[in-house]
């Protein structure tokens, strides 16, 4: 009896790409540590438009070649530092603002992977391999009493299967480090530290638009777009503060710091917000909490609407 695919045996990996949509030779893949994986490929659907007598559908075509879908992910230190220089479009900046710290900011530099999935307990083993594959957004979710979770989501121009590794090819092991929580760091609203937030979700875009021509069903390398960033922070509602800041356009700023149990650290800094809702909604007898969107601006000073600094043990 065939063997059934299980997610306990899937695998998958990156390695970056000097052309779009062309995989190095003798590929060096890092590994992806995810929870999930739903990148793969769709197709348009062309259906003729004759009329006939017997009210069937004549011819039926499989159109342009849609490559998207989501990895998640628990945040662990190092392990996704390739693909945040990807989502930001930056570089990450030695020594900066101090020795020891490394700083990445939203910059234009486009990067494109590789990305080959292995599902290892066939009766032959698969790979499916994405190429042209870029981040077009990243997000992450910080809720109390867990392990700060995220999502990569990409773009890629075609997808291929295979029996057999790429020749050349080998596989780097997975990071070690433990996933961060939610209740190791801070969180700094208006440059002074805040213990009243309940959840705190952002999302990075990057607006990536396939482009389709006559003679091709892939993409070209896709149109970038402006690099949004948005989120959400939730708060038990004690006092008009963070409220009026909503009411009076008032510009404000957050910062979240992580770390993990080993002493790794992330600085995710929001420099230049500006809340674009806020509503302390009751419902039922318990505490009222407030849920206040904000859009990240660009920053003169910080230099950019998003940074991110690590720092390790």
């Amino acid at each position: 009896m065939p063997t059934t695919a299980t997610g306990a045996q899937h695998s998958a990996g990156f390695i970056a790409e000097s052309t779009y949509g062309t995989t190095p030779a003798t590929p060096a893949f890092t590994n992806i540590r995810h929870t999930g994986f739903s990148l793969g490929l769709s197709k348009s659907a062309l259906e003729s438009a004759e009329v006939r007598s017997d009210r069937q559908i004549a011819n039926f075509r499989h159109g342009n070649k849609n490559v998207a879908g989501e990895i998640p992910f628990e945040l662990s230190y190092g392990t996704f530092d390739d693909l945040f220089e990807a989502a930001f479009g930056g570089t990450w900046a030695t020594d900066t603002p101090s020795a020891g710290t490394d700083q990445l900011q939203v910059g234009t530099t486009r990067r494109s992977f590789t990305v080959e999935r292995l599902f290892g307990n066939l009766d032959t083993p698969e790979y499916h391999r994405f190429t042209g594959c870029e981040i077009n957004s990243f997000s992450l979710s910080i809720a109390p009493d867990a392990i700060i979770t995220g999502s990569f989501n990409c773009v890629a121009q075609d997808q291929s299967i295979a029996t057999a590794i790429i020749t050349g090819a080998t596989y780097g092991a997975a990071t070690t480090t433990e996933p961060f929580d939610s209740f190791t760091g801070t969180i700094s609203e208006g440059g002074s530290p805040i213990a009243i937030v309940t959840a705190l979700d952002f999302t990075l875009e990057n607006g990536l638009n396939p482009l389709f021509v006559v003679g091709d069903d892939k993409t070209l390398e896709p149109g970038i777009g402006k690099c949004r960033v948005t989120g959400t922070v939730t708060a038990f509602f004690q006092s008009k503060t963070l409220l009026e800041k909503f009411i009076n356009e008032t510009a404000s700023s957050l910062q979240l710091v992580i770390l993990d149990p080993a002493g790794n650290q992330y600085d995710f800094t929001f420099a230049n917000i500006i809340y674009t809702g806020g509503q302390p909604d009751v419902d039922g007898d318990g505490e009222v909490t407030i849920a206040l969107p904000f859009t990240a601006l660009y920053d003169a000073t910080e230099g950019s609407n998003i940074t991110l600094e690590r720092n390790p043990v």
